[in-house]
């Protein structure tokens, strides 16, 4: 098979570009294969900002024994200063009758935006955590979390 003239050669410094290319490629959608009661929590507090990956460090157990005190972390890599200041963290449970399970605001005297809590799940899901920057961006991580005994009545 012979290669047209107009099609270019891919070397290495090609891919390196369609790769890079692809890395700033924002994240989709934070909703994107959601329950339409958590999509609809999301958009409520971080609006239509589409959500990206990284930034923000949310830490919580593979499993917890208990859903009732489930502890969780959140970090917002941030300076706290001008468009780098991190406005608020919202956090959101997947499988619980209410979807979003906690919001912290933080003012501009803040030294960095960090929060624990223990949170109460119903069972076994994933745990989504939005940073509302200053610059209007929004941050995403998401952490699994297994519940052995669940922490909210039906």
């Amino acid at each position: 098979m012979t290669r047209s003239a107009a099609a270019p050669a891919l070397d290495r410094r090609s891919l390196l570009g369609v790769a890079l290319a692809l890395v700033a490629v924002p994240a989709a959608r934070a909703s994107d294969g959601l329950p339409p009661d958590v999509e609809a929590a999301i958009r409520e507090q971080v609006g239509a900002a589409a959500a990206t990956e990284g930034g923000i460090m949310l830490r919580a157990p593979e499993t917890a024994e208990n859903g009732a005190f489930v502890p969780v972390t959140v970090n917002v890599h941030s300076a706290m200063a001008g468009d780098d200041r991190c406005r608020a963290i919202y956090l959101f449970a997947t499988r619980n009758p209410t979807p979003g399970i906690a919001s912290y605001r933080f003012g501009a005297g803040i030294a960095r935006a960090e929060v624990s809590v223990r949170l109460r799940l119903a069972e076994g899901q994933t745990i989504l955590a939005f940073a509302e920057m200053a610059d209007g961006s929004v941050r995403r991580s998401a952490a699994r979390v297994a519940v052995s005994t669940g922490g909210c009545l039906t």
